[in-house]
């Protein structure tokens, strides 16, 4: 972790992001457990995000945090740490609706990943074409980072979004909070397209199961309509390093339709709820995550293998249209 004297400043200096290298932002210093679980072939980390050099993949003006830089090369060996053969990219806040660096990253790897992309009203449908060609088979809404809580204007941004993609074959995903999705519960339930919530639908692990909201979360779930990603633990919980509290949410997501339910580490886990924020022309601190633990944890969450190999395999099969094994 850098410490507040050695935060890196970009810009004025034109220090590349890239030049921070893998002694402080290495992949290995994120798997500090080994793997103690058997990972069967064709497993998905369903969430992760790429920021590369910003000299030739610029953050958007008006993003909300600066990431430290998290390469192809360090991603890839993260997964041959997790034994994970499978990757979505998701298009980070920072990027805007600039998809080049989420997408050469999809490029570089090859069939075995796929992109969720970020777009705008003026997006057109030979963009959305050529970015379902490079492998992008979702559009993300992040309501959460952008601060939209109101939910008519939510409301109307998903309703544009899917309007643009429904004839895609893609799906939606949507990161905001339990009250959000419970204001939108009539949308969400009559979408044309699948919907997919991010990082256990937003709910806090100390409230448990029980939770104003969750139980929309988990009737979109259990109808088969919605999708969501057991992610990015640290930032349903702070009880570090297993974030033990998260397996009730886990179980319950799961005893609801274990066909519906994906697993992703949040790599790099940028922009972490509970720190202070700093300017953009500082890096923010990712958070301090030990994937190999947390991948081990999901055997708590999912005691059973055969549905831990529906999370892991199958379902991101389905939804990311993924073929064959490994």
């Amino acid at each position: 972790m850098l410490s507040r004297r050695d935060t890196l400043r970009i810009g004025a200096a034109g220090l590349s992001l890239a030049a921070l290298g893998r002694s402080a932002f290495g992949a290995a210093d994120t798997v500090k457990t080994a793997v103690d679980i058997d990972v069967p072939a064709g497993a998905c980390d369903c969430h992760v995000h790429v920021f590369g050099d910003p000299n030739t993949f610029p953050f958007a003006a008006d993003r909300v945090y600066t990431p430290p830089g998290a390469s192809i090369e360090m991603l890839q060996d993260l997964h041959r740490a997790l034994h994970i053969q499978r990757v979505v990219i998701v298009n980070p806040s920072v990027y805007g609706t600039d998809n080049a660096c989420t997408l050469d990253a999809v490029r570089r790897i090859g069939p075995t990943a796929r992109a969720v992309v970020v777009i705008g009203k003026a997006t057109s449908r030979a963009a959305l074409d050529e970015m379902a060609a490079a492998g992008a088979r979702g559009v993300r809404v992040n309501l959460a980072t952008g601060g939209t809580s109101d939910p008519t204007a939510a409301k109307a941004i998903i309703a544009s979004v899917v309007e643009q993609i429904a004839p895609l074959n893609w799906h939606i995903q949507i990161y905001t909070s339990l009250s959000v999705i419970a204001a939108l519960k009539d949308q969400l339930s009559q979408l044309p397209i699948p919907v997919v919530l991010d990082h256990f639908g937003g709910a806090k692990a100390a409230l448990g199961p029980s939770q104003p909201g969750f139980d929309i979360v988990l009737d979109l779930v259990k109808s088969g309509r919605g999708y969501v990603k057991i992610s990015g633990a640290y930032r349903a919980s702070d009880k570090a390093p297993d974030f033990a509290d998260a397996t009730a949410m886990a179980q319950a997501l799961v005893a609801a339709n274990s066909d519906r339910i994906v697993w992703g580490t949040d790599w790099p886990h940028p922009n972490p709820p509970n720190q202070p924020r700093v300017p953009v022309s500082e890096i923010t601190r990712p958070a301090q995550v030990d994937d190999g633990l947390l991948l081990n944890q999901l055997a708590k969450w999912v005691p059973d293998a055969a549905v831990r190999k529906k999370i892991l395999v199958d379902n991101p099969a389905r939804l990311y249209g993924f073929q064959g094994v490994g």
